[in-house]
């Protein structure tokens, strides 16, 4: 059984509303994963990835951040670990995701669990935020300073890639993702099959020819009248047992290499129920 090392991504640059950058130092002060403890999972924290200079642009902050979490993840992987990065919004993903490619050998597959696409660029984005971003990034598109942290772009090719949980876009990323083939399941279909049958088919397909795979989930895939503690919260997701339940059947797979769980706002977390959700999709896919 592999160790368990937490990582947190204290970012919240990548976002308009900064609120999501507290988000691990709210998990590991109150000890929300006390359930993993419990278990008997050995694991520990490796710190918590904070900005040195507070002044930062947007663009240079999520690239200094991205870089620290990349090294982080590439070091966990290469010493045998399983690194779980906690963030923070979900611009962090470039350096998660960066890091463990940097730390394999061949292709790395990716599982996205978000209400939202995260494809845009600076030419498409209506924001500007570079949360809604990430995915297009390691996929080789969009800021070169992103794309090419810890290596050339893309991290990612688009076969290799699924999303699941989709229920809120913007149409230059989803044109995007069309035109790159990504499959892509949208609540519809997840509420028509049960998200253990849609897990299960977007595990074969990231693994059909990669090294190995990961798993990135932005809270917000949650329905917030369940899980209000996100920092986009989008009406009608998935519920935390239903993702849970969907998520039992990776233990102990060998090919899964890393986890990802972002989002969490602690500031719209009625009773802490996202905290403890956390903690809950942890223990999920834990051996």
């Amino acid at each position: 059984m592999k160790r368990i090392v937490i990582i947190g991504a204290a970012g919240g640059y990548g976002a308009q509303n900064h609120s999501c950058q507290d988000a691990p130092e709210v998990i590991r002060s109150f000890d929300f994963l006390q359930q993993v403890e419990e278990s008997g999972i050995p694991h520990h924290w490796d710190g918590i990835v904070h900005l040195r200079k507070k002044d930062a642009d947007a663009l240079s902050a999520v690239y200094e951040l991205c870089l620290l979490i990349s090294e982080k993840t590439a070091n966990a992987l290469k010493k045998g670990d399983f690194p779980i990065v906690i963030g923070g919004d979900h611009s962090c993903a470039i350096g998660t995701w960066s890091g463990v490619k940097s730390a394999i050998e061949g292709r790395l597959g990716l599982i996205w669990i978000d209400a939202h696409m995260d494809s845009n660029t600076y030419d498409t984005s209506p924001s500007l935020a570079i949360h809604g971003m990430p995915l297009a990034c390691l996929l080789g598109y969009g800021e070169e300073k992103l794309t090419h942290i810890s290596g050339a772009a893309p991290k990612l090719l688009p076969e290799d890639v699924c999303l699941i949980g989709v229920r809120s876009f913007e149409e230059g990323e989803a044109r995007l993702l069309k035109e790159l083939g990504v499959r892509i399941y949208f609540m519809e279909e997840i509420r028509q099959r049960g998200a253990t049958e849609v897990m299960k088919e977007a595990v074969s397909v990231v693994k059909r020819k990669t090294t190995g795979f990961g798993i990135s989930i932005d809270l917000d895939a949650l329905d917030p009248m369940e899980e209000p503690g996100v920092g986009s919260p989008v009406p009608g997701g998935m519920l935390k047992d239903e993702l849970s339940e969907a998520l039992t059947q990776l233990r102990s797979d060998q090919e899964f290499l890393a986890l990802e769980i972002v989002e969490y706002n602690p500031y719209l977390d009625s009773k802490f129920a996202t905290a403890h959700a956390v903690s809950d999709l942890i223990a999920a896919i834990a051996p």
